[in-house]
């Protein structure tokens, strides 16, 4: 059968995506003109269309090229509409790794944090989705703090008209903003209200609309646009080491610009129904590095209240040419760091290898790293995605290596064989062995192997078999820690402030086991009290560098959470 007109104007489109070199802009700019006229009477169309589109907004030949994107993709909200009002299958816009068009609704049980932005944010474009299913027993449970005599219904009788009780409740105010501010209004620690909120699994659903929140329509003003009139550049060319050589300018955003970036990133996860730490609890300041190609990385981190007992957290997202195409976390120990990083489907084919060596390159400007690793789960554990894209090499070619010895062994046995026929595709099954353990790439000159075998959860592991040998009361156990460290530093905790006394608590947790602090000098100490109150100063940099700077410190903390295998 012959291919239709969209089809054929979706598959001249979607080859533009690969042609860059002097003259294609004008080419690209008819294929778009041409494309724009065609009615796509399916999702799937309709899908690629628009992603055919975002790509080539964020990697444009020329300037032209961009306007031209930017008018088309205006449209999509009313092709989506046409499509809906003309009876097609809608579900094709549901999937993860497409959501977020405009035009789309976003229905998932929020965490309590982005539900309550999300209403402040967009309070005419939230609702509780009612017609999603809804957990009634926990309805049941919850509500009776907000609504007198709720218990003489709602356990007792099997069909609880439980938005009615809320109707009659919420006098003028929309639903789920009245219902958010009665869980604020408890009185409950932050994190007990979510976790009273979030039990109840209550669906919301966004409207998307035409909002800039949208994928479709998510931007950052530029000043500029970077054109691609020439080819990109390859994985092949990048070299990582070197990159990471060279220093990153960092610039820090005004309050009001960092949280228009903390709130682009919230926007661009919660639209494709995706959460990271970071983004749900990140605050300024905000960090930006100008990479150049039109490409600048946004760096942030979390308030005290909200930071890991030991290891520091930095998160961030990458626009090109103002077009949101990846974002990523980094969680850190003195001159180690765990690394994940994420790019959207849509620009899986741009400079994937030079975006991903530039974050670093900024991540080591911030935090100071010498030696990177990299998550299983990004190269492929549980995750048959990076086992069909072979994740794992692409890390390889950039200067990882395994952790383990025996998938280093399996790796160069693979290696033998790709140069020996350069045809040979590593089979899917040896994908899988290879990515069961962690990858590091260590900067010239750092020791090799140091971070091999650590892992945080090995450390929080030790310490809860100490506490159950010592009885297993958490309190008591703490309360002993933190006594025993401050005999062994001479400190007065009552001298200090509450975010600094809980470092120091986890601290002594966790050095209760790791060392003798009688075998420290004076110096040592000292220079341990110091890292141990970086760790809740305003931002936490200072405390990496400070730790890495602390040899003992940082050797014990590393034996201890080495002492398990993968």
């Amino acid at each position: 059968m012959p291919a239709s007109n969209a089809e054929r104007a979706l598959v001249r489109l979607e080859e533009s995506k690969r042609r860059f070199a002097p003259g294609e802009a004008a080419r690209t700019e008819k294929l778009l003109a041409a494309a724009g006229k065609v009615r796509f009477r399916d999702a799937p169309s309709l899908i690629r269309f628009h992603d055919a589109l975002l790509f080539l907004r964020a990697y444009p030949q020329a300037m032209g090229v961009a306007r031209r994107c930017d008018q088309l993709l205006s449209t999509i909200h009313q092709r989506v509409e046409e499509l809906r009002a003309a009876g097609a299958d809608m579900s094709a816009f549901d999937e993860e790794s497409v959501a977020g068009i405009a035009g789309i609704e976003i229905v998932d049980s929020f965490p309590y944090e982005i539900a309550t932005w999300l209403v402040h944010a967009y309070p005419q474009d939230v609702e509780i989705s009612w017609n999603s299913a809804i957990n009634s027993a926990r309805l049941a449970n919850t509500w009776p703090r907000f609504m007198p005599l709720l218990d003489e219904d709602g356990f007792v009788e099997p069909d609880v008209p439980y938005r009615d009780w809320l109707e009659a409740a919420r006098g003028n105010q929309p639903e789920l903003a009245w219902l958010l501010s009665r869980f604020a209004s408890l009185p409950l620690p932050e994190r007990a209200k979510a976790e009273l909120y979030e039990s109840l699994e209550l669906p919301v659903r966004w409207h998307l609309g035409q909002s800039p929140a949208s994928r479709t329509l998510a931007r950052r003003g530029v000043s500029s646009i970077f054109h691609h009139d020439a080819p990109l550049i390859r994985r092949g060319d990048v070299s990582l080491v070197r990159e990471l050589s060279s220093q990153q300018k960092l610039e820090t955003l005004s309050f009001r610009e960092s949280m228009g970036i903390v709130n682009m990133g919230r926007e661009v996860l919660t639209v494709r129904y995706r959460g990271l730490y970071g983004m749900t609890f990140g605050v300024p300041p905000v960090y930006v590095a100008d990479a150049g190609r039109g490409t600048q990385i946004f760096l942030w981190g979390l308030p005290p209240e909200r930071r890991f007992p030991l290891r520091a957290y930095c998160c961030g997202l990458t626009l090109k040419n103002g077009v949101p195409i990846n974002y990523l976390e980094a969680i850190a120990l003195a001159d180690w760091m765990e690394f994940g990083f994420n790019t959207f489907y849509a620009f899986r084919e741009g400079e994937t290898g030079w975006v991903y060596a530039q974050v670093l390159r900024a991540l080591r400007q911030l935090l100071g790293m010498d030696c990177i690793s990299v998550y299983p789960y990004q190269l492929g554990d549980d995750n048959e995605e990076a086992i069909e894209s072979g994740a794992f090499w692409f890390y390889r070619k950039l200067g990882f290596r395994p952790g383990r010895p025996e998938l280093a062994a399996l790796v160069e046995a693979e290696e033998t064989k790709i140069a020996a026929n350069p045809r040979y595709r590593t089979p899917a099954r040896t994908l899988r062995k290879l990515a069961a353990g962690h990858v590091f790439c260590e900067m010239p000159g750092t020791p090799r192997g140091d971070w091999d075998r650590f892992r945080a959860r090995n450390l929080g592991m030790a310490v809860l078999r100490q506490m159950a040998r010592d009885g297993g009361d958490v309190e008591a156990f703490r309360k002993a820690c933190e006594e025993q460290l401050a005999r062994a530093l001479n400190v007065a905790l009552e001298d200090w402030m509450p975010d600094e006394r809980y470092a120091f608590s986890n601290f002594a947790l966790a050095l209760n086991i790791a060392t003798d602090l009688r075998t420290w000098t004076p110096g040592e100490k000292s220079k341990l009290v110091q890292v141990i109150r970086a760790k809740m100063a305003e931002e936490e940099w200072g405390y990496l560098r400070l730790m890495h700077e602390h040899p003992k410190l940082r050797n014990a903390i590393i034996r201890v959470g080495s002492a398990i295998s993968d």
